[in-house]
C-alpha cells in the first residue's frame, strides 16, 4: 500500500458574489487532476506545487501571470516564492517584469543561487542569465482573468498558490500573484514573502491568498505553523485563527495548507475562494463558493 499524498491549489480569494467562474473551475478541476497523478506516481511534493502554480499562471484565468492587471504607470509587475519544507530551502521573487513564470525564476533562485529572494532588475537579470521564458509581447500575452469587470480595477486583487504532501512525507508550498490592480510601482505584498504568504517545514504547508499588507504584518502563513508547532492546534483551528489575526489587522483573506499526515484545510472569510483538491484518501472537490 503506498503512502498517503494531499494536494490542494487555489486560484484566490478575491471571489465576488453572483459571478460565474467556470472557466477557473474547469481549469483548477484539470491541474489538481495532473498534480495528483504526479503525486500517486511518487513526485516530490516541491516538483509538484512548482508545476501547479506555473499552470495557474500560464492559464490567465487568475491575477498571476498572464491573468495580471498593469500597476499604476503600466508595468505588470509579478511576485512568487517557493518552499520546499524538508529542508527549509525557499526562493522568491517580487516586483519582475517581463518573464512569464516568476514561480520558475523562483524555483531558480532557491537552486541556482545562495539567495532567498531577488527583486526588480536584479531578479530580471537572473532570470535572462537562467534562461527563463520572456514575455516577448505584453500586450498579446495578457489576458482577462475569468469573472474579471472593468469594476475590479479599483481595488481588484489575486494570488494562485499549491501545497503538497508527497508520498515520502515531504511537504511543500508555492504562491504566485500579479497584485492589487492599480498598484504603486514597487508594491509588494506577501506572496513573495516567506513567512507571510508562504511557508513549508516538516509539519505544515501553506499559501496565503488576500489582503497582502494584513498578512504581512500577520506573519500568517508562519503563524500557522507555529500555532501548530508550539500551541498543539489542529490543522483547521490554526488556520482559522490566522485569518481572525488577519482580520484585526483589517485585512480578509483565505488559504490553504496540508499538514504532515495529509489532512487539509482551506479557509477564507471573503465571498469565496477558489480552489481544487485531491488525496490519497479519496477526498477531492473544486469550488468557488462557500459550501
Amino acid at each position: 500500500m503506498s503512502a498517503p499524498w494531499s494536494l490542494v491549489i487555489h486560484g484566490g480569494a478575491g471571489v465576488q458574489a453572483g459571478r460565474s467562474y467556470l472557466r477557473a473551475e474547469a481549469c483548477m478541476s484539470g491541474i489538481v487532476e495532473r498534480g495528483a497523478g504526479d503525486l500517486a506516481a511518487g513526485a516530490p511534493a516541491l516538483d509538484v506545487v512548482q508545476a501547479m502554480v506555473e499552470a495557474l499562471e500560464a492559464s490567465g484565468l487568475f491575477v498571476a501571470g498572464r491573468g495580471s492587471a498593469p500597476n499604476a504607470l503600466g508595468d505588470v509587475e509579478l511576485d512568487a516564492s517557493i518552499m520546499d519544507g524538508s529542508d527549509g530551502r525557499a526562493g522568491a521573487v517580487s516586483a519582475i517584469r517581463g518573464f512569464a513564470s516568476p514561480v520558475v525564476v523562483a524555483r531558480r533562485i532557491m537552486d541556482a543561487s545562495p539567495h532567498v529572494m531577488l527583486t526588480g532588475a536584479g531578479a530580471e537579470r537572473f532570470a535572462r542569465e537562467q534562461g527563463c521564458e520572456p514575455v516577448s509581447d505584453l500586450a498579446t500575452w495578457l489576458t482577462r482573468p475569468d469573472g474579471f469587470d472593468p469594476a475590479d480595477l479599483d481595488e481588484g486583487h489575486g494570488t494562485v498558490g499549491a501545497v503538497a504532501l508527497d508520498q515520502k512525507g515531504r511537504l511543500a508550498a508555492a504562491t504566485s500573484t500579479g497584485g492589487i490592480y492599480g498598484k504603486r510601482p514597487g508594491r509588494v505584498g506577501d506572496t513573495p514573502l516567506i513567512g507571510a504568504g508562504t511557508w513549508a517545514d516538516d509539519r505544515v504547508a501553506v499559501s496565503c491568498t488576500g489582503l497582502g499588507e494584513a498578512f504581512i504584518r500577520a506573519a500568517a502563513a508562519h503563524d500557522l505553523s507555529a500555532r501548530m508547532r508550539y500551541g498543539g492546534a489542529q490543522l483547521a483551528d490554526a488556520g482559522a485563527q490566522v485569518l481572525e489575526s488577519v482580520a484585526r489587522l483589517g485585512g480578509d483573506g483565505g488559504l490553504i495548507a496540508v499538514d504532515r499526515e495529509g489532512a487539509i484545510a482551506k479557509p477564507f472569510d471573503t465571498d469565496g475562494m477558489k480552489c481544487a483538491w485531491r488525496t490519497s484518501t479519496g477526498m477531492q472537490g473544486v469550488q468557488s463558493w462557500r459550501g
